[in-house]
């Protein structure tokens, strides 16, 4: 500081005041780069992300933990390649650390080791491939959603729950896809009769109900985010199937805008997740009532964790005094997981993916006839996921 400015900062107690706090007010915002879809048929789950991390932001007045914070937001359009350049230009050009968004795991498994390969740091509000979750977990990654594998784990228990013996199962050829298929096997007790993998981009499903049909299951389960999930479920009622054969799904199958899409035929679905929008905990509520307030639009699971995501940061953020650099003092900060999340219960496990409550659900009709995801019970309670285990953090 220059003789000058020394001399006027002196020359009062008030004076001294403003210009300490004209200086904090020239504090550079922490840049967080998103990396996100926002195109496309998955395009709204992005766009939720964005948009509920970015509620959170104003909800703290521009700031995350107390920290001023700029959010740079790009989309990957459900490209790994461009996911990956996305990400190196917010690395090398914009010097940004901090990074989150993905949607997809084929986009996280481009993105995410290249991230943690220039030391940087990656918290996930969506995508939790198995293949990070354990011998290769790391420091300086991680998940606020789920593990892959979690949430189809809790569909498996939600069909035994519910008395089915019989499951023929679906899910994209793509790590997420495998992860289902593999959660929903993990805990489901009775007989598959049928296990096939789609395209990622598959619309048309014609061929798939017909081997359902054939296989006279008496339970479908499906893994389809997004238009995919939309597409899924009216010709599974085209098909004439959704009278014959109930079907029990994670929540990317169903959420409030697949429910808008498809209408009446959702009805009697089973669902089960960590979250729902009728959840009776204040951080619930008041995120339930900015996001409606803010976007007039249904709120979906995704929004739910891209705004958990936000929160888990601006923990850390608070902690650390809104630094960065040090990688290891913002993973003890964020490793606390001192937030209270929209979903209740939340911990972090050994993985540092969560350890929380899972739910079964189903589409009914409201007061006023419309079909709505109502929840019914808990399904699992303070459960992590199966490759903790196998991570040596």
């Amino acid at each position: 500081m220059s003789v000058i400015k020394k001399a006027a900062c002196g020359l009062a107690a008030g004076v001294s005041i403003l210009c300490l706090g004209g200086a904090a007010a020239a504090q550079e915002p922490l840049k967080i780069g998103m990396v996100t879809t926002l195109s496309g048929p998955g395009g709204y789950l992005g766009q939720d992300i964005r948009d509920a991390f970015n509620l959170a932001v104003e909800m703290g007045g521009g700031k995350l933990g107390g920290t001023p914070v700029q959010v740079l937001v790009e989309d990957d359009a459900l490209k790994p390649g461009q996911g990956k350049q996305i990400a190196d230009k917010f690395m090398k050009t914009d010097k940004v650390k901090l990074l989150t968004g993905i949607v997809f795991s084929n986009v996280a498994l481009a993105v995410v080791p290249d991230v943690l390969d220039n030391d940087g740091i990656y918290v996930s509000p969506n995508a939790g491939p198995s293949t990070l979750a354990g011998k290769e977990c790391h420091r300086n990654y991680f998940v606020v959603s789920w593990q892959n594998d979690s949430l189809h784990e809790s569909a498996g228990q939600n069909a035994n729950n519910l008395g089915f013996k019989k499951a023929f199962i679906l899910a994209p050829n793509y790590q997420a896809g495998k992860d289902a298929l593999e959660g929903f096997k993990r805990m489901f007790k009775g007989e598959i009769v049928g296990e096939v993998f789609t395209r990622l981009d598959q619309t048309d499903f014609a061929a798939e109900m017909a081997q359902i049909r054939n296989a006279k299951p008496d339970v479908v389960f499906q893994f389809h985010p997004g238009g995919a999930g939309i597409a899924f479920l009216r010709q599974y009622q085209q098909a004439g199937l959704i009278e014959s054969v109930p079907m029990v799904v994670p929540s990317p199958s169903m959420d409030a805008v697949t429910l808008k899409a498809v209408g009446a035929p959702a009805l009697g679905l089973n669902v089960s997740a960590q979250w729902n929008s009728d959840f009776d905990n204040p951080a619930s509520k008041e995120f339930v009532e900015a996001f409606t307030k803010k976007y007039n639009r249904p709120i979906t699971y995704y929004a739910s964790q891209g705004y958990d995501t936000a929160l888990a940061i601006g923990a850390a953020l608070k902690a650390t005094g809104g630094k960065v650099d040090n990688a290891e003092a913002f993973r003890t900060a964020m490793l606390k997981a001192d937030f209270k999340s929209v979903r209740g219960n939340f911990k972090f496990g050994r993985n540092q993916h969560p350890i929380q409550d899972w739910y079964s659900m189903r589409v009914e009709k409201d007061d006023a006839g419309n079909p709505v995801i109502r929840t019914k019970a808990k399904i699992l309670s303070d459960v992590g996921d199966s490759y903790a285990k196998d991570c040596k953090l």
